[in-house]
């Protein structure tokens, strides 16, 4: 079958559009026949093996597993022992651990949700991590009707979702991002938009989503109300350490201020990701997809990524 390898760290020109084994269903599993995969940041990191605390987990030389790739969506092609929530046929979507940028990948029955009538292959590979992760985010604030809620990092892939999810819950969302996707926030429903150079900003947020980690601690905690919540779910920092720094910072400020400092790790679940599902099959949330590519062009769908500064979702089409 063909897929995304890459056995170096590096740049998307180490990526190759080869040819690997086809995976077979173990007890548990289920083989997806992949229709359509999204990027993430979390897939730039793999690749480029940055920051480089993160060559502890995928390996320290060279990346351990070779395909690339976490969002899928596609059909069930079979199913291992012991699966009982999907047969053959079904349209599913989840979160791997790599090797989803394939034309098949063997899926553990806990990582998959069914697709509703009405929600597409590529809206489906949209939702595992971003709109997880705005959901989670704004579950972690206790986010309700009435409030304020800031949004920074809000034309990317999580921060469009948690415009639409902030809304959704009654909140007034203040969208920061760049002056070209301010038409984009917009259209998803921010009541206010800032372009993020602007110091012109409303203060006393009730909540802020920080996904892009532009500015420090105590800026941040200026914008925010004296009880306040922030919660931090960025990857951005230093090449050594990444977001490390600013995870250190808010754990260790936290307990000595009235505002709610929190970090956001977000967690595959599955009852998560059905109720994303059912609420993009009801309209209530459109997942914002910038464009999408054949599988065999994901090196150069990156390499738009990272210098056109892509704004919602990239979407990877599987021949």
């Amino acid at each position: 079958m063909k897929a995304i390898i890459h056995t170096e760290y590096g740049s998307p020109d180490v990526l190759q559009y080869g040819d690997v084994d086809r995976p077979t269903a173990g007890e548990g599993q289920v083989l997806v026949r992949v229709r359509a995969a999204s990027l993430n940041y979390a897939d730039r990191v793999w690749l480029r093996g940055q920051p480089r605390a993160a060559r502890l987990v995928f390996g320290l030389r060279r990346p351990q597993q070779p395909v690339l790739g976490r969002d899928v969506a596609g059909t069930v092609e079979a199913v291992g022992p012991g699966v009982t929530r999907f047969a053959a046929g079904d349209r599913v979507f989840g979160e791997m651990d790599q090797r989803g940028f394939a034309q098949y990948v063997a899926a553990p029955e806990a990582r998959l949700a069914h697709i509703p009538d009405g929600v597409t292959y590529e809206q489906a590979s949209t939702l595992p991590i971003a709109a997880t992760t705005a959901l989670q985010a704004l579950r972690r604030a206790d986010v309700r009707a009435g409030q304020t809620v800031l949004v920074d990092g809000a034309s990317g892939g999580v921060g469009t979702f948690a415009v639409q999810l902030a809304r959704s819950l009654g909140a007034v969302v203040t969208a920061v991002c760049g002056t070209r996707n301010a038409p984009l926030v917009r259209s998803l429903g921010a009541d206010h938009v800032v372009d993020y150079a602007s110091e012109d900003m409303t203060l006393g947020f009730d909540v802020i989503i920080d996904l892009a980690g532009r500015r420090g601690l105590a800026a941040t905690r200026r914008m925010l109300a004296p009880t306040g919540v922030y919660v931090a779910s960025t990857g951005n920092g230093g090449p050594v350490l990444g977001p490390l720094p600013r995870v250190a910072a808010v754990v260790a400020t936290s307990p000595f201020v009235r505002q709610r400092l929190r970090v956001l790790t977000a967690r595959t679940n599955v009852e998560d990701l059905e109720h994303l599902a059912r609420l993009v099959a009801e309209g209530t949330i459109t997942p914002a997809i910038e464009r999408t590519f054949p599988l065999s062009e994901t090196a150069e769908a990156i390499h738009l990524v990272e210098t056109a500064h892509a704004r919602a979702k990239i979407v990877l089409l599987v021949p």
